[in-house]
């Protein structure tokens, strides 16, 4: 096997290049894997927009990317498991220590020793899977069936994110939900929130365009938040709010504006990251109407289950994919994704 391999390689901001990068050496426990598809993330637009992504600065170059379809190449020998040459998988790109407490006791997104593929979170920043290979720990490894192509299989990775937040919110069954944020994780949230049986299931965006993806995706209805009378809206749709509401745009007004739309009693899930580390909220809401305010961080042990359910039909991912261009075209493709009108998943083939 070749000692180097093509990768595409995040230098800076708007500094990304296509190099030839050294082959990772297969460790033990490891697998190495021969990536098929790998789908652009929105910590992949931060880092290739500014250079970093949160407080996450990188030391050094390194390999975007961590949603990925991939085959097995090789095992270590020491590794036991289902895996074998030729097997295709999706991967969990969150490598957790598995001996913490949190680990332990079942919370391994809340890991502290977490490695993240494609994420300058540790020094120095780990490589991803926007290249030929990469290398992951079996854990990480979730078989995919046979009659899931390569691009669906990228997606497992943002419906895990959307499925973790569902189950933080508990029994939603036959709840109302809202959703902010018509984006990609957005609407997997609004489509797993569907499928464990909450209706209405609404979405709010400030776009028009995405609040008209959002219906062509299966929703019940959009809300535009700017509208002076959403409140009122809001009543004339549920009486007297929401049950649960996600909050997956990232934005500030929109984490804000969830406290007045959820129901004396209800839930507020954050799911978005927001650009500043602290924002006024109404804690007066809070308090006078005993909101269970939570957080949604990654995923939990959702990946199989998120399988199972596109596998099952329950939940489609096909519309999502909205541009695959080759390795060679990284560059249109991140512009491609950069586009938040019209991209929902835009994926690299490789």
């Amino acid at each position: 096997m070749n000692k180097t391999m093509k990768a595409i390689v995040l230098h800076g901001a708007k500094d990304l290049r296509l190099e030839n990068f050294n082959m990772p050496e297969l460790l033990p426990g490891m697998v190495l894997l021969r990536i098929k598809r790998v789908g652009i993330c929105g910590s992949d637009l931060h880092y290739f927009e500014h250079g970093y992504c949160g407080s996450f600065v990188p030391s050094r170059p390194f390999i975007l990317g961590h949603e990925l379809t991939a085959e097995v190449v090789a095992v270590n020998n020491n590794v036991s498991s289902s895996l074998s040459t030729g097997s295709r998988v999706t991967v969990n790109p969150a490598r957790a220590c598995g001996f913490c407490d949190y680990c332990k006791s079942g919370r391994n997104n809340l890991c502290r020793n977490t490695i993240m593929l494609g994420s300058g979170s540790t020094n120095p920043p780990t490589n991803g899977a926007m290249a030929e290979y990469v290398m992951v720990r079996e854990d990480q490894c979730h078989l995919l069936p046979d009659e899931m192509d390569n691009g669906i299989g990228a997606m497992i990775e943002p419906l895990a994110v959307a499925l973790h937040a569902v189950k933080r919110a508990g029994n939603i069954s036959g709840k109302r939900i809202l959703v902010t944020g018509g984006g990609t994780i957005g609407l997997l949230t609004a489509l797993s929130a569907k499928a464990f049986g909450a209706v209405p299931v609404a979405v709010s965006d400030i776009v028009a365009e995405r609040r008209k993806s959002a219906l062509d995706a299966g929703v019940d209805m959009v809300l535009d938040p700017s509208q002076k009378n959403i409140q009122e809206k809001v009543k004339e749709i549920t009486k007297d709010g929401f049950d649960v509401i996600f909050e997956a745009s990232g934005a500030a007004p929109a984490l804000r504006q969830a406290f007045y739309l959820v129901k004396p009693g209800g839930t507020i899930v954050q799911i978005g990251t927001l650009i500043t580390e602290e924002i006024p909220l109404p804690a007066n809401q809070v308090m006078v109407k005993e909101i269970n305010f939570i957080g949604s961080f990654r995923y939990g042990n959702v990946f199989d289950e998120a399988i199972r359910l596109v596998a099952s039909g329950r939940i489609n991912l096909q519309s999502f994919i909205t541009g695959i261009l080759p390795l060679n075209d990284f560059g249109k493709a991140m512009h491609m994704a950069a586009d938040k009108v019209n991209a929902l998943k835009v994926q690299v083939e490789i």
